[in-house]
């Protein structure tokens, strides 16, 4: 309790110097959740909007089938087997046909990835409602908005299509914009045409098939599934944990530097006490102070800085990741155009976990720092401390 007492003492004697190392360490700390939060916040959102828009429970695709090589598409599809067929006809999934295509709208040409999907499926987060059969129309088509920007394309517009079918015959037809769909996936957005999968499967002479079945939250995995291969969450967002992981290091220097500024301060601090208060040092230890007890002296008020320095992160930048928690932080560029999936608005998310890790992390070095100049006490003399003479 002594200790405690004039180590308090201490602390609040030296004002300006205490002040300066408890707002270097709580700004530490403020930056290393806040930087950890965005992280966690861009592996959250790429997560939700995938399972929301994309996936839903998992996937099953056919062997063949790649999603970044268009070339896979003439031969990824195939009749689906029996049990993933049941959980279509029990609306507990549905599938997708992939092809490519090339659009002709305003008399240009551009290459397209044309998806037939079931119009009245409620398992993704897709308005495929609006590609119910329209006796006016010969093929209904669903776009993206950054679709539709790149084309030139509104709804109501009409340009032709043309496929290649399963006897390798190019065969065209007029298509119609029937909706343009607002969405944060930019897989099912940009180069990407939908429409109804029996148009789909009629126009390309493929009946009853499929590229990949996509099956509601809370489904069991089907074992039986022949040759077609299942895929959940963690893979389909891999790209983004990829892309996230490759910028780790990055940030990692970063909190080096934090952490390192906090720890020169409060090490810098402890030599400095050491210094000037040598005739105190040298009075404690002549009254009977054992060099021991001096030296937890010097450790307990590295950490009593370390507690004031997370209080004052708390008072002054809790309201401040509580703010950006809740209204997010709006990003300059879009990223969807260069193919990354991130918000357009971040929200930082931050764990409870993530938070006492932190503090925790930091409370330990001011620790360190803070007993290592403590140990030069064990070879000071009373003598030559009453005298000022400390040996640091």
């Amino acid at each position: 309790m002594m200790l405690f007492n004039i180590a308090i003492k201490n602390l609040f004697g030296a004002k300006l110097r205490t002040s300066l190392n408890v707002f270097v360490t709580s700004v530490s700390l403020f930056l290393v959740i806040f930087v950890s939060g965005m992280y966690d916040g861009m592996r959250k959102h790429a997560k939700n909007i995938t399972i929301e828009t994309e996936i839903a429970g998992g996937t099953y695709w056919h062997p063949e089938y790649d999603p970044m090589d268009p070339r896979t598409f003439e031969y990824s599809h195939s009749v689906m087997p029996t049990k993933i067929k049941r959980l279509i006809d029990q609306k507990y999934a549905f599938g997708v046909l992939v092809s490519q295509a090339s659009i002709y709208p305003n008399g240009r040409i551009m290459p397209a990835i044309m998806k037939g999907i079931t119009p009245g499926q409620t398992i993704v987060n897709i308005p495929t409602d609006v590609l119910e059969q329209d006796d006016d129309i010969t093929i209904p088509v669903l776009i993206g908005s950054e679709m539709a920007k790149n084309s030139n394309l509104k709804i109501g517009d009409s340009f032709t299509i043309r496929w290649l079918d399963a006897d390798r015959t190019y065969d065209a037809d007029e298509g119609t914009i029937v909706h343009i769909m607002e969405t944060e996936n930019f897989k099912l957005d940009q180069g990407h045409i939908w429409i109804p999968l029996s148009k789909a499967q009629s126009m390309l002479a493929l009946e009853n098939q499929a590229t990949y079945v996509t099956y509601a939250k809370g489904l069991d995995v089907i074992q039986d599934t022949g040759d077609w291969i299942h895929h959940d969450v963690d893979y389909m967002i891999r790209d983004m944990e990829a892309l996230i992981k490759a910028d780790e290091p990055g940030a990692q220097v970063m909190y080096s530097i934090l952490l390192a500024l906090a720890a020169m301060g409060i090490f810098n601090a402890q030599i400095l006490s050491i210094f000037r208060r040598g005739k105190e040092i040298g009075t404690l230890m002549a009254l009977g102070m054992t060099r021991s007890r001096v030296v937890a002296l010097f450790t307990l008020e590295g950490a009593l800085n370390a507690l004031l320095a997370s209080a004052m992160a708390l008072i002054l930048f809790g309201p401040i990741l509580f703010y950006f928690g809740e209204n997010g932080i709006p990003l300059p560029i879009d990223y969807a155009e260069m193919g990354i999936l991130v918000a357009k608005k971040l929200v930082p998310v931050y764990s409870l976990s993530l938070i006492i890790s932190t503090m925790v992390l930091i409370s330990i070095i001011v620790l360190i720092v803070s007993y290592i100049p403590s140990r030069k006490i064990s070879r000071m003399k009373p003598t030559d401390a009453l005298r000022g003479k400390a040996a640091v």
